[in-house]
């Protein structure tokens, strides 16, 4: 007896409706969010050490450095706290949900593909909406930074979308390494890139090799972005632009190679 040919099984989102295909992704990215929210672990972190930081070293002990100081410490300590969203919230997560067999089942679930990668971005961009909004309020009504409302919402968007560079960054960590190393493995990156591109001490202030090396980081281009929205940049906008979408690109590109090899 000759078999029965079974038909191809089309993609999800090939063959669901446009109001369910919207609505999958759209409850993804709400699922995500709420997972997150439920994570005080991850979320309080994320918002506090920066706002902290520049508590302490951009309103207290900024003002004796000069007008400049808090809006230099603004724009640092913003680049700062979009970096962890990015890292932790792919990098750590995905590791785990490797691990778990958690990235399994929702492959496996009648969901259009790109849904569980565009719910952590969507995460990622609100969490880091929300630390920058926070550094803002602190800078507005604490240190009294003198921003203009066009530099306060341009430093605002280069934020949040500068979170997609580290984002891409910790999807392709999250395909590297087991869920129990990872945190470990994020903390080495992003504490050790944070020093190295200037964002702790200016890079003046630093010795030599360490300036000659900081190009090489994003964080360093997100933050020369951040620091002329503030008014204290050097230009160059189109290349550390560039820079920046050439790393989302080149790791976005690694991880996906790497998901479809191993999983």
């Amino acid at each position: 007896m000759n078999a029965i040919p079974m038909p191809a099984l089309a993609p999800a989102d090939a063959v669901m409706p446009r109001s369910r295909l919207v609505r999958a992704y759209l409850m993804e990215a709400r699922a995500e969010c709420l997972r997150y929210l439920r994570a005080p672990g991850f979320l309080l972190p994320t918002l506090l050490f920066p706002s902290v930081f520049y508590l302490m070293f951009g309103i207290f002990l900024g003002r004796a450095n000069g007008a400049d100081a808090s809006r230099f410490l603004l724009a640092s300590y913003a680049t700062f706290g979009v970096m962890a969203p990015g890292l932790f919230g792919f990098g750590v997560s995905l590791a785990l949900e490797r691990d778990t067999g958690l990235l399994t089942l929702k492959r496996a679930m009648p969901m259009p593909p790109g849904a569980y990668l565009i719910g952590k971005m969507v995460m990622a961009l609100l969490v880091a909406a929300v630390v920058a909004l926070i550094l803002l309020a602190m800078a507005g009504f604490l240190a009294h930074a003198g921003l203009t409302f066009e530099q306060g919402a341009s430093l605002f968007g280069i934020e949040v979308l500068g979170v997609l560079p580290f984002c891409a960054l910790g999807l392709f960590i999250g395909t590297l390494i087991k869920g129990q190393g990872a945190p470990g493995l994020v903390n080495l990156i992003y504490l050790p890139m944070a020093f190295l591109s200037g964002l702790w001490f200016p890079l003046n202030l630093l010795p030599g090799p360490i300036q000659a090396i900081a190009p090489i980081w994003p964080a360093y281009h997100l933050d020369q972005l951040a620091l002329s929205a503030v008014g204290l940049g050097q230009g160059g906008h189109a290349v550390h632009v560039l820079v920046l979408a050439a790393y989302t690109g080149i790791f976005l590109a690694l991880a996906a190679r790497r998901l479809r090899r191993n999983g």
